[in-house]
């Protein structure tokens, strides 16, 4: 975004919200505020200053030979919603076909986060993860489910509390064979092991 507002121009318009919330942006309790929320907003929405797919540029090719699905499942999804700027919160799973290289596991959880810091919706996001893994790691099949509840549900509006929205997108050999799909999705689903 090439006119980005000032951060004295953010400042004053967190007072202007303050004050037409119906409270008065100079009483000592919240005088500080417009500066807590922009810098909380500067950690909202970092992932608009990082490039997801320099991420995922590092691999390594000494797999031996693996060729099976690597999964990082419930990796913490934190995003805002782009219709009312609440919080969607929840987990991301990943899963991947390496083809003759793999990237560090930390690497997928990045993605998320890239994504996940940024004005999103679900459906955009899962697609977003999915089809950057698909781009840049070229594997044999991506596989992506997101599970979370959207505050713009639970905490406003028609209040479903216990609500979530679950997404997917499966991309190469998680979608043209089911039983490749079929495992990811037992695998995620399966107790933890420790």
């Amino acid at each position: 975004m090439s006119n980005k507002p000032t951060k004295e121009e953010a400042l004053k318009a967190v007072e202007t919200l303050i004050s037409w919330a119906g409270d008065d942006p100079t009483r000592e309790g919240l005088i500080e505020t417009p500066h807590r929320v922009i810098r909380a907003y500067k950690e909202f929405f970092a992932g608009y200053d990082e490039d997801p797919e320099k991420v995922l540029t590092k691999t390594f090719e000494e797999v031996e030979g693996y060729d099976d699905a690597v999964i990082v499942r419930n990796i913490r999804v934190e995003s805002h919603c782009e219709h009312h700027m609440v919080p969607i919160l929840g987990v991301a799973h990943i899963g991947y076909i390496p083809n003759k290289r793999v990237v560090g596991i930390s690497k997928l959880a990045r993605i998320v986060d890239i994504y996940g810091k940024r004005l999103q919706t679900q459906e955009t996001m899962t697609a977003q993860i999915a089809d950057t893994i698909q781009r840049v790691l070229e594997p044999k099949g991506v596989a992506v489910v997101i599970d979370a509840g959207h505050q713009c549900m639970t905490t406003r509006g028609i209040h479903k509390t216990e609500s979530s929205t679950i997404t997917s997108r499966m991309l190469g050999s998680f979608r043209d064979n089911i039983e490749t799909r079929s495992e990811f999705m037992h695998l995620i689903h399966s107790p933890k092991a420790f």
